[in-house]
């Protein structure tokens, strides 16, 4: 598996040729140049997660790929008349051999009830989880995680003893576009996780990395 990292939580997930795109949002650029995407899996309606103009420009440059999310995010895009397939919590299905499963159903509380909207994470291929914005526990082994490490929801002491508590081999921070200073918010669990047998890699903006 390829993962490359297009900024905030923006990712191309390539496993057995597939070419899989997670949230085009507000804090990215990078996906308006991405060529040969097969699908578009978006978490939530937020708008560093969902950015309508970036991900028509997505479909303009990728007419072949389909979008897979929730009903929250669906009814933004039917307002937009751009179609989708719905995959949620406890779903599971087959894209092009790639096993997808949705995990989760509510985003983190940022301040009461405030954003507090459909969260659906996905986990590709048996071992990579990508949570969106929760720390939601799939209740089964995880190989590979994207870990959220800033943002008004995120405390992160509460990201680290998540990743302690998955016990993935491998975490790389995600969720970190709105940092002025990259490096900040590593710097805990990149001390803390090693001891813990849990790989701590940093995934560069429009760098990639083999698992």
């Amino acid at each position: 598996m390829r993962i490359t990292k297009l900024g905030h939580c923006c990712l191309i997930i390539e496993e057995n040729g597939v070419r899989i795109m997670t949230d085009p949002g507000a804090y990215s650029t990078l996906q308006s140049e991405a060529k040969d995407i097969d699908f578009i899996f978006i978490t939530h309606e937020h708008h560093d997660h969902l950015h309508i103009e970036s991900l028509k420009t997505v479909l303009t440059n990728n007419p072949k790929a389909k979008i897979v999310t929730n009903k929250g995010v669906g009814k933004l895009l039917d307002a937009e008349g751009i179609p989708y397939q719905l995959l949620e919590h406890g779903g599971a299905g087959e894209f092009s051999g790639i096993h997808v499963e949705g995990c989760g159903e509510k985003h983190a509380v940022i301040y009461q009830e405030f954003g507090l909207v459909q969260n659906t994470g996905y986990f590709f291929a048996n071992r990579f989880f990508y949570p969106g914005d929760a720390f939601y526990n799939p209740q089964k082994p995880v190989e590979i995680l994207a870990l959220p490490v800033a943002g008004g929801w995120v405390k992160i002491s509460e990201a680290t003893d998540y990743a302690k508590l998955l016990k993935p081999k491998v975490v790389f921070p995600v969720h970190d576009g709105g940092l002025k200073i990259f490096g900040g918010n590593h710097a805990i669990p990149e001390k803390f996780l090693p001891p813990e047998g849990i790989t701590f890699t940093v995934i560069s903006v429009g760098e990639t990395q083999s698992f």
